[in-house]
Parts: structure tokens; sequence; C-alpha cells
């Protein structure tokens, strides 16, 4: 089985689908996906389903449900392999789980990457983390379970992949502007800061692109305009690092040339303190 969740959500036994059309049995797959080899709480499966409103039905409901997952995934692995569906998901005291190995599931592929990458990166390997981050990302098919609605247990899974995904960019960034990639960074990160238009960390990354290929005006000018951004919408200036990045620019300061080593965890790091 090979279920992916980075994108829509895609299931496949033997090059067959086995998600179902209809909604709530799609959460409850998605679920028990994100945590294969795990228990999930019946509670859990009704509260993701039902919110804080589970009908006096919902226990038998909810068996239905698995039922028809298991129907689905015993058609899908074929006539020769009877009561093999129950052994994959099956039933445990208090919940249901989905027995299949971890990296059967594109999200713990995913997460691995990204445990790789942030160690070569706090090695000084900036090739290795830059190549491991972007095999991460290159797993994304679009937002996460894009196609699933979502109750209140999955909202947070979605956000929380969501947020890894957005940070996993900045890290592999940053590897990149170790490498000397600055002036190939500054569209995409052009890009990103119009999409995160208060978000610190990538500003702080197209400022010392900018200014690294040479064009010091244009690293000021971003550096104002999300000032100017945060005082109007927020009442409030950039955080202290920032501040150090661009007066260490209107400086000149050499530290701003050299390339982060294994000891800086980012951009802001070089002006944590």
């Amino acid at each position: 089985m090979r279920i992916q969740v980075l994108g829509p959500l895609s299931a496949e036994v033997d090059g067959g689908s086995i998600v179902p059309s209809a909604s709530k049995p799609r959460q409850i797959l998605a679920l028990l996906a994100l945590y294969p080899g795990r228990v999930m709480p019946v509670p859990t499966l009704m509260e993701e389903i039902w919110s804080t409103r589970p009908p006096q039905s919902a226990l038998t409901t909810l068996q239905t449900y698995i039922l028809q997952l298991r129907r689905r995934l015993g058609t899908a692995m074929g006539p020769g392999t009877p009561g093999r569906a129950k052994d994959v998901l099956a039933t445990r005291h208090g919940g249901y789980l989905l027995q299949i190995p971890e990296d059967s599931v594109d999200v713990h592929d995913y997460e691995r990457l990204i445990r790789e990458g942030q160690a070569a990166f706090d090695v000084g390997d900036s090739e290795v983390s830059a190549a491991r981050f972007r095999a991460a990302l290159d797993l994304w098919r679009g937002p996460a379970l894009v196609d699933v609605r979502v109750g209140p247990i999955l909202d947070i899974e979605v956000r929380r992949l969501q947020e890894s995904r957005l940070v996993t960019v900045e890290r592999r960034i940053d590897a990149e502007l170790r490498l000397g990639r600055h002036a190939e960074l500054i569209a995409e990160l052009t890009e990103l800061t119009a999409r995160h238009p208060q978000h610190e960390g990538l500003h702080s990354q197209v400022m010392v692109a900018l200014y690294r290929s040479g064009r010091q005006a244009s690293a000021l000018e971003a550096y104002r305009r999300l000032r100017m951004r945060l005082i109007d919408e927020l009442g409030v200036e950039p955080s202290p690092q920032l501040q150090r990045l661009h007066q260490a620019m209107l400086a000149v300061d050499p530290q701003l040339d050299v390339l982060a080593g294994p000891r800086h965890t980012s951009t802001f790091d070089l002006f944590a303190a």
C-alpha cells in the first residue's frame, strides 16, 4: 500500500485506489494514514467526523465507515487474500489502526528527509542539506489533503504540515545561501515575501540575497517596506535580529559577505546577539 497526503489524498494497493468518494470515510482514512501502526481512539475519530456533536448512532455509523473502507481494501487486494483487509485496517481495544510501514505514507518520507537535511546543515554540509530539503519539498503535490473535508483533528494536522512546508523552504534557502547562490534565489524570495508579507525570516533572506548580489539599495528597500507594513498593520517594529541585519547593511559590515558557518542555523543567527 502507498498513501499520499501531501496534496490530494491518494491510497493505492497494487495500483487500485481505495480512497472512498464519501467525505466521512475519506476523513477516517486520512487520519489513520497520518499515524500508521498507531491506534486511533474511537473518541478521536468521532471528534474528527462530528466535532462536539456526535449523533446517538455515532458508534454504529463509525463501524459502518470502517466496514466500507475494509471492503474497498479487500477488493483492491483481490479474492486470493481473504481476511487480510481486517489485518491491515485492524480493530484494537478502543480504536482502529492501519498496520502498514511508516514509509508507506509520503509524510513520513518527507519528515525523514527533513531530519537528514537538518543533520547535514548542522555539520556544515550545505550541498547535501539543500538536496535533502529539495527532495522533501518535491514530495508535495499541492496543499496537504486538499480534497478532504477536514474536521478539528485533521485541521490541526493540515496546519502543522503547511507550516512545516514553509519552514523547510526557509531551511533549504539558508543552505543555498551558504553555497553562494544569492542571485539565483532572488526571484523565488521575491515571490515568497509577496505571499508572506509579514514573515521576517523570508525578508531577512531576500535582504541577504540582494545585498550579496551587489544590490544594497534594494536590500534596504525590502527592509523599509517590511518595517512600514509591521508598523501600519501590527503596530510593532521589526525584531531586534532584523534591525541588527539592517544596521549591518547600512554599515557595510564585512560579516555580511561571509557565508554562515555550521554553528549558524539561519540567516537570523548571524545577528542574533
